[in-house]
Formats: C-alpha cells, structure tokens, sequence
C-alpha cells in the first residue's frame, strides 16, 4: 500500500473518530481526505496522467 493511500485512510478514520465529538469537523476531514486525492489528479496535465497510469500497472504488474 502507498503512502498516500495510508494518509487517506488514515484521514478518513480520524474523521469517523471526529464524527462522535464534533459532528462538523468529522464531515469536513472526510470530505478534505477524500477530495484533495481527487482535486490533486484532476489539476494534472494529460501527459502526467498518463505517465502516473503507466507507473501504476508496472508497479501491480511486479
């Protein structure tokens, strides 16, 4: 698993604990770990995209 997938879970466990204290700020770090992944891929260029796809299959593929 990369590291990067680690901080997105571990930013969506950290939500759900927040979610029992503080219902609004448990909402907002989900809703942030889930989002800036996605925001990060969508601002890159289509040659980066499709050098992070290709570094994804040789990475599954070994």
């Amino acid at each position: 698993m990369s590291p990067h997938v680690r901080y997105g879970i571990i930013g969506v466990i950290i939500g759900l604990i927040l979610l029992i204290w503080y219902p609004l700020i448990g909402v907002v770090v989900i809703a942030a770990a889930i989002a800036i992944p996605a925001i990060a891929y969508a601002m890159l260029t289509p040659e980066q995209r499709r050098r992070l796809r290709r570094i994804r299959r040789k990475q599954i593929g070994s």
